[in-house]
């Protein structure tokens, strides 16, 4: 087992494309991990091992790699760089101690780039920027390092550069002189010192007042202003050629803090913060960041960062707030698919258990010496949803087991029941996650489903005062029915809480009150069926003012059928009509796009609310839109900006729809009630 000080844990993050699986394949060839150099086209790589992946040329999961350089413990995580899978690449980050952000050195900072940045940012973590496909025809290396220090910060700094053939690079903190592609070695190591010297104030001080510095006590603050976030390495690299692969694993090994070096991990509990030391014979602690399956077998298998103490085989585990232990069984390295069993898992690792369904992502494992919860990235909302039915009739239960299991391995993929359209609605982070989740499920649980959009849940209210009666006379050769009720409706605020404000206003007796749970009961079954084209009401205030019974044929179900009669006249009489959900939308485009998008927006009754200005001459445009005109923004936002955009949407509050819009979903309403019929 390794040291603590010996770990350097690494996730990969970026945009797809960026070359961040064939920068893990030069990696694990470079050490002697792996005996050939795959690739994605030949779709022989150790990380995108899944056939999902091998299909379509890209990650869709993370991976977790190990091999070893200098005497250390690299632990890689890979993970996916496309906007619909950037779930994967958040939850990674927690488990990592330091960030390397790849970036396609032809394409630049691409928009998912920008967000995995931030996150890494946002969890305090170490973070270097390596600029891979050095080689590409149409790079502009130097004005990409100026984008790069305008978008992320002025101490993005150089840490090596590009020879001038490009088949190599030039270390830059340890060298001062030598020929490059672009800049000079001599000004870059320079910078290097001195940005790395501004996390010590002694050292610096020593520097400004002329005395020497040592390539020991630069190497000490190098690795405290990595740490720190003081200096951000930029490094450059051809992976598919393992150029600059060397280099990076040099810094990676020397300088990338260790588990020991950064902050303490942080159990949340409460209101009670506690701090975990990076201590194998401390109580033990760990996160699960990561649940996926076997390609082949079909097993659960669950990843976990351990930041405090020892996990073996026959170690008494506890979840979260549970108090029966169980066993972590054999406990595993990942190196792609193929798992290695491993005497234990000590802090600072990165290990797996197999076959215990129970882990969840984000779950603490412990030994009842410590409770909470790691706190985890803010993952987008998923907004671009598709309602599913299964193709054959008996596999309800069946889809309902594989859905389950998707939903575990993926937290940006949610699945839920419409109780208002009475659908299974699963949603996602665009069309390719979704087309991707429902492959799988064909694939390995063998259930073919048929999808369509889902129905927007509209709402139902009356924009007008009415009064409403009803009486319910049956007779039936013995005891009959009898009830007669008189009410009033009117308009409640927008947006009221309860959705029905319900008075009782009867005088001197004429319903006994007995009948008043009935009445509401019937009352309530319009509300959430609704008058006009079956969805539930909204914003509605009624009081029941009068009313007659029969002291031998009035009874509950005579009330509820009176209250139910009463309340449909009043509507009707009330100017009903119906409302939709009104969205908060966030579009970030390339500032070129913005004209584009704000006409668009306009034509789907959107109002643009501000735009921001974002570094890297990117624009984030703030709008409010009717749910129904975006429900698939995803493709008409990839269609106008090149891929280039993303957004994010929140339901703000509900409006009347308009009377053209309204007419449509009533006819629609009219016309699915009379299929129905037939």
């Amino acid at each position: 087992m390794a040291e603590i000080d010996n770990f350097r844990n690494i996730v990969l993050l970026g945009h797809g494309g960026a070359g961040k699986t064939s920068l893990a394949e030069a990696i694990l060839h470079k050490t002697g991990k792996t005996n050939r150099l795959g690739s994605v086209e030949e779709k022989n790589t150790v990380s995108d091992y899944d056939d999902e992946e091998k299909e379509r040329g890209h990650s869709i999961h993370s991976a977790i790699m190990y091999t070893s350089y200098n005497g250390k413990v690299v632990n890689l995580i890979d993970t996916p760089g496309y906007p619909d899978f950037v779930g994967a690449a958040l939850t990674s980050i927690p488990a990592a101690d330091c960030c390397a952000i790849v970036i396609n050195a032809a394409a630049g900072i691409e928009n998912n780039t920008r967000k995995l940045f931030q996150a890494a940012t946002d969890a305090g973590k170490a973070r270097i920027i390596v600029i891979n496909k050095i080689d590409a025809e149409n790079a502009d290396i130097p004005e990409l390092i100026k984008i790069i220090q305008q978008t992320f910060g002025t101490n993005c700094k150089c840490a090596n550069l590009p020879s001038e053939d490009k088949s190599s690079v030039i270390d830059c903190l340890k060298n001062d002189s030598g020929k490059t592609l672009f800049s000079n070695v001599a000004s870059a190591h320079t910078e290097l010192i001195e940005s790395a010297i501004e996390a010590d104030d002694k050292l610096m001080e020593a520097y400004l007042g002329g005395e020497p510095v040592s390539p020991d006590q630069i190497a000490g603050v190098f690795a405290k202003a990595l740490a720190q976030g003081n200096i951000i390495p930029i490094l450059f690299t051809n992976a598919r050629k393992e150029v600059g692969t060397t280099e990076l694993l040099e810094l990676l090994t020397a300088y990338a803090p260790s588990p020991a070096q950064v902050k303490p991990a942080k159990l949340i509990d409460g209101e009670k913060v506690v701090e975990l030391k990076a201590d194998a014979s401390g109580p033990l602690a760990g996160l699960v960041f990561r649940v996926g399956s076997d390609p082949r077998s079909n097993m659960k298998y669950a990843s976990m960062r351990i930041f405090s103490g020892t996990l073996k085989s026959d170690t008494g585990m506890l979840l979260n707030t549970d108090r029966k232990a169980i066993r972590p069984g054999h406990v595993l390295k990942n190196q792609g698919s193929e798992t290695h069993e491993i005497p234990a898992g000590v802090a600072g690792d990165i290990v797996t258990l197999a076959k215990l369904e129970e882990l969840k992502m984000g779950d603490l494992i412990h030994d009842g010496k410590v409770s909470g919860k790691f706190e985890m990235p803010k993952v987008p909302a998923p907004m671009y949803s598709l309602a599913l039915e299964p193709t054959s009739k008996g596999d309800e239960q069946k889809l309902g087991t594989a859905m389950e299991k998707l939903t575990e391995e993926d937290v940006c993929f949610k699945v839920s029941r419409d109780h208002q359209t009475h659908e299974l609605v699963i949603s996602g982070m665009g069309d390719l996650h979704l087309r991707v989740m429902l492959s799988k499920m064909e694939k390995r649980f063998k259930l073919s489903v048929t999808t369509k959009r889902p129905k927007i849940p509209y709402r139902e209210t009356i924009t007008a005062k009415a009064d409403g009666h009803y009486r319910h006379k049956k007779q039936t050769g013995g005891a009959g029915q009898f009830g007669e009720v008189f009410l009033t409706v009117e308009p409640a605020p927008r947006g009221s809480e309860p959705t029905l404000v319900f008075s009782w206003d009867i005088f001197g007796g004429t319903i006994p009150g007995q009948f008043e749970a009935p009445i509401l009961k019937g009352i309530q079954e319009i509300m959430e069926n609704g008058a006009v084209a079956g969805f539930p009401m909204k914003d509605v205030k009624v009081s029941i003012t009068d009313g007659k019974h029969h002291p031998v044929d009035s009874k509950e179900v005579a009330f509820r059928a009176a209250g139910k009669g009463a309340f449909l006249d009043a509507i009707h009489k009330a100017k009903p009509g119906l409302l939709e959900p009104i969205v908060n939308i966030e579009i970030t485009v390339p500032a070129e796009f913005v004209g584009g998008i704000a006409g668009d927006l306009s034509s789907r009754r959107g109002r643009v609310q501000g735009q921001d200005m974002l570094a890297g001459n990117m624009m984030v445009i703030k709008a409010l839109v009717p749910l129904s005109e975006v429900a698939n923004y995803d493709s008409q936002l990839k269609s106008v900006t090149g891929g280039q955009g993303s957004y994010s949407m929140t339901l703000s509050h509900y409006e009347v729809v308009p009377p053209n819009v309204q007419q449509q979903v009533i006819a629609q309403y009219a016309k699915q009630k009379q299929v129905e019929a037939e």
